[in-house]
């Protein structure tokens, strides 16, 4: 049986350290720290003391109506002073936490992160703080995830010492939400493995398609976005194009538009590449259709030494790591670097789509992958575009999940460094 005097001593601990994380005591929450977690939480809120340090900067908004509705000055400056002040004990409040082992993207009862209570709130300082902690988590994570074994010259002592020091890097750190759940420990269910998906029936209606969970695999409000990718890839006629993923054939039917010299095609779901005989892609002058995983069919145009001046990729129920390892290993080998007769030089972009079910997420996916493609020696523009409400506009009605919950879309458009 529990020990009640355990839990009354567990509860006060707890709420010690939200309301110390929710003053900025930080001399009170380093010595509360010694002896307990950074992630402790409210039983009812879900708050963790990251939640209570940024919550606390939410400002007066009634002594800033009084003081605008007067048109005192000096109470503004006052009230603006005051929240300044706030948000930089609060920013040495984030820190500490942080050194302390705090969840950056943890949780709360709403679903919110702390850096969705602090983009809310406007709060653009204490916002940053957690788009710089999710970037070093997931560059920390992939960095990892890609160590490799020195190998039998090893000795057992040596591997179990750096699978010690693997561990102790790793924790306390989450993997940012690129994916789209609620848990970052965790895949998503379903179709977010690519075996399952390719196994999965798809169900295809005039505007999206959906696999057997209901998830959306593509919609048609991803057109305009795709529209002006093309435009950008494939700025004229009689060039060489390869699409990763056709989809719905958005835009495959928007590259077929500017009459390409070569438009090669790889898809892997059955379904999908059913229903391209049955539109005729297989006959259309200039198009070759690849069916396979684009990690099999891949290799073989390079060997072939296909070239091509322009290259999209939009695959599904991948991981990142699928597309980082696409342009870091495979790009260079099928970009021409001329880029056609113009000599304009080749271009490659994706659907930017990871991440986006939270801003703060989408953000530091962002910073990831621009900081990825530039060490793989690509040089890269985003253009933003407006997104328009995808709620009210019923594009969501019979979906599981969605996908996309932003106004915002940073569309990629990459070229070779020099």
């Amino acid at each position: 049986m529990d020990d009640p005097a355990f839990a009354v001593e567990t509860d006060l601990q707890t709420q010690s350290i939200l309301l110390a994380a929710a003053n900025h005591d930080l001399r009170a929450l380093r010595d509360l720290l010694r002896n307990s977690s950074a992630n402790v939480r409210d039983p009812e809120t879900g708050f963790a003391p990251l939640h209570a340090a940024v919550a606390a900067c939410e400002p007066d908004d009634a002594a800033v109506v009084n003081g605008g509705a007067n048109g005192d000055s000096t109470a503004e400056a006052a009230q603006s002073g005051e929240h300044d002040a706030k948000a930089n004990e609060a920013t040495r409040t984030i820190r500490l936490l942080f050194e302390n082992g705090a969840i950056w993207n943890d949780l709360d009862s709403n679903g919110d992160t702390p850096a969705c209570i602090a983009y809310r709130l406007g709060l653009k300082e204490l916002y940053e703080l957690f788009v710089d902690a999710g970037v070093r988590a997931e560059l920390l994570l992939s960095r990892l995830g890609d160590y490799q074994p020195l190998g039998d010259g090893d000795s057992e002592d040596d591997t179990e010492e750096e699978e010690e020091e693997e561990e102790e890097l790793a924790d306390g750190v989450e993997r940012v939400h690129l994916n789209g759940t609620e848990d970052a420990s965790q895949p998503p269910d379903g179709s977010t493995e690519n075996a399952a998906y390719l196994a999965s029936n798809l169900t295809f209606a005039r505007d999206r398609i959906l696999d057997s969970s209901a998830n959306g695999v593509m919609m048609e409000w991803e057109s305009t976005l795709m529209r002006r990718s093309a435009q950008l890839l494939l700025p004229s006629s009689r060039l060489r194009v390869l699409n990763v993923g056709h989809g719905m054939g958005i835009i495959d039917g928007i590259f077929q538009e500017q009459s390409p010299m070569s438009h090669h095609i790889i898809e892997a779901h059955p379904d999908v590449l059913k229903r391209m005989k049955d539109r005729g892609w297989y006959e259309k002058p200039g198009v070759v259709v690849h069916e396979g995983r684009w990690q099999d069919v891949v290799p073989q145009l390079v060997e072939s030494g296909e070239l091509f001046d322009a290259i999209y990729f939009d695959t599904f129920a991948e991981e990142y790591k699928a597309l980082r390892d696409f342009f870091t290993e495979h790009v260079i080998g099928l970009l021409d670097p001329a880029g056609g007769p113009n000599g304009n030089g080749g271009k490659f972009g994706f659907f930017n789509g990871m991440g986006a079910d939270r801003q703060v997420c989408y953000d530091v996916y962002n910073k990831v992958v621009e900081m990825d493609l530039f060490e793989a020696g690509f040089d890269t523009d985003f253009e933003s575009i407006a997104v328009p409400n995808l709620d009210a506009d019923g594009e969501w009605e019979g979906v599981r999940r969605k996908y996309w919950v932003l106004d915002k879309y940073r569309l990629p458009t990459c070229t070779f460094i020099g």
